[in-house]
């Protein structure tokens, strides 16, 4: 098994892209599966290799060859991207972010998969939100999700009543949030970081996704305008949600300028600072418990009796109350690859109910297939909170188009700016609305 390493991006070639696998070398019976092996996260080396170990002993003469890569999302985005340049190196199955999948359709990296789609019997277990989710804009299906999530605030119980807060805690608005976390940082001092929000370039799409699109979700306002097709600038809802961030960051309420522009911040959160009791509140996904069950990075016994969820409110309470967030990793399929058959026969088994019940319950996801999600066994092996599993009613989805990856870093800066004090909140989304129209080109914004 060959682990690359996230510096390795640095030294590869782009080599031009070119159509089919002939002249490639490729072994058409070995099927090279590339994904992310990062941070607290270990469902997914752990799937692909059970998913090895069975298919090869299912399958005499096919090799199933591993590439995890050590890299956060955005250079592991980077590095497949460059192994796709290559039809000699260009993966058979990739594990690949939702919201990357217009972005590599574009470049043609992917293989559609609606002819194994409408042949496969599994396919009617799955729901419509998960076919929306790898379903790209010329219509055609390029993947098929492994699981979900939501998004919200985890609360230490054991921090909450040493200051006097009530528990259960469920904030009706922003306000209640920090009025909460100014209560908490009153009364428990400065070892204790009240409130986490990601915020910054370094830690990447967490700082956007999990950060500033969890507050902007809760405005009422949007990134992009489907019915226009265009992307929106000069709302007042970016501005508020970077007031936000402002606000948290302004007021020593959250993690210190050093530890929150940390690329690891969101894994150093989960694994250290949260079963420590240094953190009070923190914004996040519903995936953190993987970390503190028993198969987990750093398993937390105490989590249950220590550890809850509350939803993010909207900003000001407004219907319907609550928001979330939600994303999810898929399996594609890689356009060079040299037998798409075999290719899919792989896919198939790791997208089986037992592969897709392990992969739930390692990863802490939400199930996509109803046979899992209906199933006894996953109620009672789940980590996943009940209140995370609710929010899917009301969660928004990123818009998965070419542009967002460059969206979404311009939203980073935005709230790097706000937080290091070098820009307000208005001069910050000026600064964003000018970037999008230079991005995009002026006739695909509206607004502002």
């Amino acid at each position: 098994m060959r682990r690359i390493p996230a510096a390795l991006a640095l030294l590869l070639v782009a080599v031009p892209a070119a159509a089919g696998c002939e002249g490639s070398g490729r072994d058409p019976g070995t099927v090279k599966v590339v994904y992310q092996d990062f941070g607290a996260f270990r469902a997914a080396d752990l799937l692909f290799q059970r998913v090895k170990e069975e298919f090869e002993a299912a399958n005499e003469g096919v090799t199933v060859e591993l590439h995890p890569i050590e890299a956060p999302p955005e250079d592991y985005q980077t590095q497949v991207n460059l192994m796709n340049q290559s039809p000699a190196d260009a993966p058979d199955i990739i594990y690949e972010d939702s919201f990357t999948i217009n972005q590599d359709v574009d470049a043609g990296y992917l293989h559609p998969l609606d002819e194994y789609w409408s042949e496969w019997e599994d396919a009617e277990l799955y729901n419509e939100q998960a076919d929306a989710a790898v379903t790209a804009l010329d219509g055609g299906r390029y993947g098929v999700m492994l699981g979900t999530d939501t998004r919200g605030l985890w609360y230490n119980t054991r921090l909450f009543e040493e200051a006097g807060v009530d528990v259960p805690w469920r904030p009706e608005d922003w306000e209640a949030v920090l009025d909460t976390a100014r209560d908490l940082d009153g009364e428990l001092g400065d070892e204790v970081t009240p409130l986490s929000v990601y915020a910054g370039t370094p830690a990447g799409e967490v700082s956007s996704m999990q950060g500033f699109q969890m507050l902007l979700s809760g405005t009422g306002d949007v990134l992009f305008d489907e019915e226009e097709q265009k992307w929106v600038t000069g709302t007042q809802g970016f501005v508020d949600s970077l007031e936000f961030i402002g606000t948290v960051y302004g007021e020593d309420l959250a993690l210190d300028q050093r530890d929150a522009l940390n690329a690891n911040v969101a894994t150093l959160n989960n694994d250290e600072r949260i079963p420590a009791g240094e953190v009070a509140i923190s914004l996040d996904g519903s995936w953190a418990t993987q970390s503190w069950i028993e198969s987990g990075n750093q398993p937390w016994p105490e989590w249950e009796e220590e550890m809850a969820f509350a939803p993010m409110p909207t900003q000001e309470g407004q219907d319907p109350g609550a928001t979330s967030m939600s994303g999810g990793w898929t399996l594609a399929m890689g356009a060079h690859t040299a037998d798409p058959d075999l290719a899919w026969r792989v896919m198939a088994h790791a997208l089986s109910r037992e592969n897709a019940l392990e992969f739930a319950v390692e990863g802490a996801q939400i199930p996509v297939r109803s046979d899992v999600a209906e199933s006894e066994e996953y109620r009672e092996r789940s980590p996943i909170v009940p209140e995370a599993v609710e929010l899917v009613d009301v969660t928004h989805f990123r818009p998965a188009y070419s542009d967002y990856p460059r969206i979404s870093l311009a939203i980073q800066e935005a709230t790097e700016q706000v937080v290091l004090g070098e820009a307000t909140p208005e001069e910050a989304a000026a600064a964003y609305d000018a970037e999008v129209a230079e991005i995009v080109g002026p006739d695909a914004v509206t607004g502002g």
